[in-house]
């Protein structure tokens, strides 16, 4: 059985950065990759925890239902928290979602401000003025890294090894490839 076609989910503000780089010196090259957070997390982030909404109120927000809110939110902390424990960028970008109405972005000042008149053209910076300009541009292509969303894994406790699921066989009754140890389930 294939999973249900995802509807977009409605982001309200876009973020004003593309992500975070960590820092320090026990960071070696496996830091530089990164964990893609979609914007539909990075708004389910902002409106609970710093717009301070609930789930119920926050899932109206979006247009989709609160617990398909809370399965954005839980994944939005888990790649938070695996971006920190493991020394992590996280990028910010993708996933299926619309804005309510078109963004900009000054070159000058670099706020981002929407034009809710939609018969009007934005002429220039409602903040400062200046006349350079640009419209937002969001990727809202399918991903591949998007079907991790739903994806199961089995995954080595000893070495990190990974492997999808099989349906009907624990993960408990699979051995690992490289250490020969018991597989445990990881939904990521």
């Amino acid at each position: 059985m294939s999973p249900r076609i995802k509807m977009l989910r409605k982001v309200l503000n876009p973020p004003q950065i593309n992500g975070f780089n960590p820092y320090g010196s026990k960071l070696g090259i496996e830091s530089r990759e990164s964990v893609n957070l979609f914007y539909e997390e990075y708004e389910a982030l902002r409106l609970c925890d710093y717009d301070g909404y609930n789930h119920q109120e926050a899932s109206a927000m979006m247009s989709v239902s609160r617990p398909t809110f809370t399965r954005i939110y839980a994944s939005a902390l888990r790649k938070i928290a695996k971006a920190f424990v493991e020394g992590k960028q996280i990028t910010i970008k993708g996933g299926k979602v619309y804005f309510d109405s078109d963004w900009y972005q000054c070159h000058q000042c670099r706020c981002y401000f929407n034009n809710p008149e939609k018969d009007k053209s934005i002429e220039s910076c409602p903040l400062c003025g200046n006349h350079q300009i640009e419209k937002f541009e969001y990727d809202n292509s399918t991903d591949e890294n998007e079907d991790e969303l739903m994806t199961e894994l089995c995954k080595c406790p000893n070495c990190g090894f990974e492997q999808e699921h099989q349906a009907k066989t624990p993960c408990k009754q699979l051995v690992c490839k490289k250490c020969h140890t018991t597989f445990q389930r990881n939904e990521s």
